[in-house]
């Protein structure tokens, strides 16, 4: 069948669109005009439609003729106009949901993220834990885009289904990995609270829940979280990525709340310079690598009988295997 992928050139999206395209299925992918990731698709291979995702014409235009959408696209970052949150991640989500009824696409199956469910530390969070807000405009703008999603999908009686992936990783990887890399060999990676959990998501897990989602019916108006299964400390996973690199594992560690102060006082001084470059320290990061949360993966093992194939230790070994073809002054793949 006609699938579309939104942000098909995006680490998770690109790996779903490959993964889709090998089982057959016709792939179309929607992605912003001239942008450069679209050089690491096999352009022969997949359907391009070039747009913006708030623009809700040229979302409906790759939305039409398809059975499914897995929307993949979005802002994630942890500094931005607030303004272009709220237009990528809500706007932009809401249209692809509307363009998804109209069309009578199948099912739509929406990537959000785990920030959703908040930072309480007192519990194991699962998917029957209310939204939450940080404070922060990319965990919140993912939870008025999850919103927006089951509004249509109770107004229209659109199949969706909705993923919560914690730590994305793996070969391939253009956010953790490369960049906690690049702070360790510069000598730059600072801890602000010891013992952070961090709870790994292979690529490879990911996409297979995602495919079996599209399959499942009981997927349908549920939504669920994904990792290997298994937690690390931030330390710990900073850690191998020295070791594979051959340098010392980081170890400084500065108190939270003056990791937080730094990070407030940098917000404060690049809003108001209207400075565009994002500053050192974000209140986001301190955040998001400094909380010992608990997310379970039960739902998807019970309802749809899914379990992650990769285990964290083998997908690290993968990880840093590809880590190691990295051109360490940009880190990029050779």
């Amino acid at each position: 069948m006609k699938v579309l992928v939104t942000g098909g050139t995006g680490f998770i999206g690109g790996a779903l669109a490959r993964r889709l395209k090998s089982a057959g299925h016709k792939v179309r992918i929607f992605t912003l005009p001239n942008d450069p990731a679209l050089q690491n698709l096999g352009k022969s291979e997949f359907e391009i439609y070039k747009g913006d995702i708030s623009n809700a014409a040229e979302v409906a235009e790759a939305v039409k003729g398809c059975a499914q959408v897995f929307h993949c696209a979005g802002l994630v970052s942890d500094w931005g106009p607030r303004e272009l949150f709220w237009k990528v991640n809500v706007e932009g989500t809401r249209n692809v949901a509307e363009a998804c009824a109209a069309h009578k696409v199948k099912r739509l199956i929406y990537i959000s993220t785990n920030d959703v469910f908040g930072l309480r530390e007192d519990v194991v969070m699962d998917e029957s834990f209310p939204l939450a807000k940080w404070g922060e405009p990319y965990a919140n703008s993912k939870i008025e885009a999850e919103e927006a999603v089951w509004e249509v999908h109770k107004r229209t009686g659109l199949e969706a289904t909705m993923v919560f992936p914690c730590w994305v990783y793996g070969p391939g990887d253009k956010t953790f990995v490369p960049l906690l890399a690049d702070a360790i060999q510069s000598h730059s990676m600072v801890f602000w609270r010891k013992d952070v959990l961090v709870w790994p998501s292979y690529v490879d897990n990911v996409v297979d829940l995602l495919v079996l989602i599209s399959k499942h019916k009981a997927a349908v108006g549920n939504g669920y979280i994904v990792h290997d299964g298994e937690s690390t400390t931030f330390q710990e996973f900073c850690g191998v990525i020295a070791d594979t690199l051959g340098y010392k594992r980081p170890k400084l560690t500065i108190p939270y709340f003056l990791a937080n102060a730094v990070a407030v006082l940098l917000t404060g001084i690049w809003k108001l310079l209207r400075i565009k470059t994002r500053p050192l320290l974000t209140t986001y990061t301190v955040k998001n690598l400094g909380s010992r949360l608990k997310f379970s993966i039960a739902k998807s093992q019970k309802q749809l009988g899914w379990k992650p194939k990769i285990g964290y230790k083998e997908g690290m070994q993968r990880t840093m295997a590809w880590l190691k073809t990295m051109d360490r002054k940009g880190l990029k793949t050779k």
